[in-house]
């Protein structure tokens, strides 16, 4: 499944190459010119890392850094700038960045501390979305505070769907991402587990409120715009 990517920059051309240099190599990447629409994007949808301009009119970076944090507490956020003095970075880290990177940059740098982020955003985490809880660290699903017994694989399958909760998740995404490549054409087998899961997590399994089906296509947990990701 593809990383998906926040670029706020207020220069189009920063956008444009981040995309062309990104999307090559397997990122899904969207675009902000300035901080109100980020918010307003981050409010709609879910995104695994925020690449933030320093240096923005209006709204600058750092303000931007801690409207970003407020909104999406464990959301990784790196900011980019040319400025590279230590109390520029020291107030970015307050603001509540993950890192900061400066221009001009590796592309092979940026990946490695983006993927890096993300998966320190995902580690020892419990997401919990309605009154469904999933302890990543533990391996505990919850339900309003019952705990709810998963084999190892429906619990692989529903950390992939509450990880990236409100995105539509293909058969073919889910299958590799949980049981392996060799996976990748077995929709009927992943249907199945679909149903135990319903059975186990929804209070009416045939009207489902948080596993739902995108027909013809795959499935997503419930938009993650009621969840709270916590330590």
């Amino acid at each position: 499944m593809q990383t998906k990517i926040l670029v706020v920059d207020d220069e189009p051309a920063i956008r444009r190459a981040l995309q062309v240099s990104l999307t090559p190599l397997g990122f899904h990447v969207e675009e902000a010119s300035g901080a109100d629409r980020a918010l307003s994007l981050l409010r709609r949808q879910r995104y695994d890392a925020v690449l933030l301009d320093i240096n923005m009119p209006g709204v600058g970076g750092i303000d931007a850094c801690r409207a970003l944090r407020r909104l999406s507490p464990r959301l990784p956020i790196l900011m980019l700038t040319v400025r590279d003095c230590a109390e520029d970075k020291i107030e970015a880290f307050d603001a509540g960045a993950d890192d900061y990177v400066t221009k001009p940059f590796h592309v092979g740098e940026l990946i490695a501390r983006i993927r890096a982020a993300v998966r320190r955003s995902q580690e020892d985490g419990v997401i919990t979305i309605g009154d469904i809880e999933l302890d990543i660290d533990r391996r505990l699903v919850r339900k309003s505070g019952i705990v709810v017994h998963l084999t190892p694989k429906e619990f692989d399958l529903l950390q992939c769907l509450m990880l990236h909760a409100g995105r539509p998740l293909a058969h073919k995404d889910l299958l590799t991402s949980v049981w392996g490549s060799e996976y990748g054409e077995e929709s009927e087998y992943l249907r199945t587990f679909m149903r135990q899961l319903r059975k186990k997590l929804e209070d009416v399994p045939a009207r489902p409120e948080y596993l739902l089906t995108d027909s013809h296509f795959g499935y997503r947990f419930k938009d993650a715009k009621t969840s709270d990701l916590r330590n």
